[in-house]
C-alpha cells in the first residue's frame, strides 16, 4: 500500500482520475485531463465533470464512501490488511478493484501479504478477489461456471454476487429467496434481479446467488449509484432520509423520468407488504445509461420483518420516523403516494394491483423447495395480515378522505 495513501480511479476502463488524501486528512479528487477532454461521462452524480478537484474535508467524499465494504467483509479486511476497520480510504484502496458499478480504485502500491486466515474458506475466497461489497450479511464475488459457481478469482469479472448464510439471522437465504418470489409476482412489470440457491465450490453447500445487474454477459461495466450516493450521504447514513425523497429526486433531477416516481412508490409498497423493512436508501439504486438516470432492478428484497429486531421501517414514511410495521395504516399509504406526486387514482390503481396479484404472490412462496414448509407458512400469514390490516380499507379510507372534502383521517 502506498505511504502517501492515493488512488487511481478507473471508469470501466478509462482512467478518470486521482483520489488522495491531503494534510489534514482533507480528501481531494481530480479528473485527469484527458479524461475530461474524451467528453467521457461523470463518475457519479456528485462528482461532475471540472477542472478543479472536488475536495471532502470530513473523510472520503460520499460517492467513495459507499463502495467501501461493510460488516463481515470489512472486518475481515481490515484483519487482513492489519490496519483499524474505520481506515476506510486504506480498505478501499486494497479493495477497490471490483465494486458496485463501473468505478474501480486502484493502490499504486497495493499490498500483497494480506493475512488471511488458511483455515477459512469463506474469508479466503472472500478477501482473494479484492473486491468491495457493501451490506452486513457475509458475501463475495463468485462466477457461474460448468454448470456451478466457484469464488471470483482477483481481477476476474465476477458474474455472481454470493450471499451466505448468517449465524445472527437464521434461514436469511430462504427468506431472500421468498421474498424476491413474492416481489416478482407483486411488480411483474418491474425489473427484479434474477437470483438462486445453490452451492459454491469449496465455501459453503448452501448460498444465494444473485446475478449482477451491472455487469453485461460480455464482462462489460454498468454503472449504477445507490440513492445514498446520489444524495450525497455517508455509508452510515443510509437510514437518514425518506422515501418521498427518492422519488422527490426522480422528479425534480433533469436526466431523469418524473414518472419513475410511481415505480418507486410501489416497490415500496411491495416491501411494505412482504415485511421488507430494511429498505434503506442504499437499497434502491438508479442506473446511468444513455439516456439518462433510470430505476436500477429491486434488489436486496428480504423480509426483514420477521426477524424481532427489525420492526421498525428504515426510512421515514408519510413524515412518521421510525415507524413500526404494524402500525402502517391507510393514511400513511396516502400520505406517501401524494408525497410521490401521485392523486388518488394512481395510488388506489398501484395498491389494486397488488391485490390482484396477490395469489400469485402466495403461489410463488409455496412453490418449490427453496424453503421450509414452516417458513414458506410464516411469510404468507404474516403477508396476509399485513394486506388486510393496511391495504384493503385504502380505498374505503380514499372514499371517506374524499366524502369530507380531502380532510385526514384514519
Amino acid at each position: 500500500m502506498a505511504n502517501t495513501l492515493w488512488g487511481k480511479i478507473y471508469f470501466q476502463d478509462a482512467y478518470a482520475g486521482v483520489l488522495q488524501q491531503e494534510p489534514g486528512g482533507r480528501f481531494a479528487f481530480t479528473y485527469d485531463s484527458s479524461y475530461l477532454e474524451s467528453r467521457h461521462s461523470g463518475i457519479a452524480h456528485t462528482l461532475p465533470l471540472q477542472e478543479k478537484p472536488h475536495y471532502s474535508e470530513a473523510g472520503l467524499h460520499p460517492f467513495f464512501d459507499n463502495l467501501v465494504a461493510e460488516g463481515w467483509l470489512r472486518n475481515a479486511q481490515a484483519r487482513a490488511l492489519g490496519v483499524n476497520r474505520d481506515n476506510r480510504f486504506a480498505l478501499l484502496l486494497a479493495f477497490g478493484r471490483e465494486c458496485a458499478g463501473a468505478v474501480s480504485i486502484i493502490d499504486p502500491e497495493p499490498k500483497k501479504d494480506l493475512r488471511i486466515h488458511a483455515t477459512d474458506p469463506e474469508q479466503i475466497a472472500a478477501l482473494t478477489s479484492r473486491a468491495s461489497l457493501s451490506g452486513i450479511q457475509p458475501k463475495m464475488l463468485a462466477v457461474r461456471e460448468d454448470g456451478g459457481f466457484r469464488p471470483a478469482a482477483a481481477g476476474e469479472t465476477s458474474t455472481h454476487i454470493a450471499k451466505l448464510p448468517s449465524g445472527q439471522l437464521p434461514n436469511i437465504i430462504e427468506i431472500e429467496w421468498l421474498s424476491t418470489q413474492a416481489a416478482r409476482a407483486l411488480l411483474p412489470h418491474e425489473m427484479i434481479v434474477e437470483l438462486e440457491v445453490a452451492s459454491l465450490r469449496k465455501v459453503a453447500s448452501k448460498v444465494l446467488m444473485i446475478r449482477r445487474f451491472d455487469r453485461t454477459k460480455s464482462g462489460r461495466k454498468l454503472h449504477f449509484e445507490e440513492f445514498n450516493q446520489l444524495f450525497g450521504q455517508k455509508s452510515d447514513d443510509k437510514y437518514q432520509g425518506s422515501y418521498e425523497q427518492m422519488a422527490g429526486f426522480v422528479r425534480s433531477t433533469p436526466l431523469c423520468i418524473p414518472a419513475e416516481a410511481e415505480g418507486i412508490f410501489r416497490r415500496v409498497l411491495a416491501c411494505l407488504l412482504i415485511g421488507n423493512t430494511d429498505a434503506h436508501l442504499k437499497n434502491f439504486a438508479m442506473m446511468h445509461t444513455p439516456d439518462g438516470l433510470r430505476l436500477a432492478p429491486a434488489y436486496d428484497l428480504l423480509a426483514s420483518s420477521l426477524y424481532e429486531d427489525y420492526q421498525s421501517v428504515a426510512l421515514s414514511l408519510a413524515s412518521a420516523r421510525n415507524l413500526n410495521i404494524s402500525a402502517v395504516r391507510p393514511k400513511h399509504i396516502v400520505m406517501f403516494g401524494k408525497g410521490c406526486g401521485l392523486g388518488p387514482s394512481a395510488i388506489l390503481a398501484a395498491v389494486e394491483d397488488l391485490g390482484k396479484r396477490l395469489e400469485a404472490a402466495k403461489e410463488a412462496v409455496t412453490g418449490g423447495d427453496a424453503a421450509p414448509k414452516g417458513l414458506r407458512e410464516k411469510f404468507l400469514q404474516t403477508m396476509e395480515r399485513r394486506w388486510n390490516g393496511t391495504f384493503a380499507s385504502i380505498g374505503n379510507f380514499l372514499s371517506k378522505k374524499q366524502g369530507k372534502g380531502g380532510k385526514h383521517g384514519d
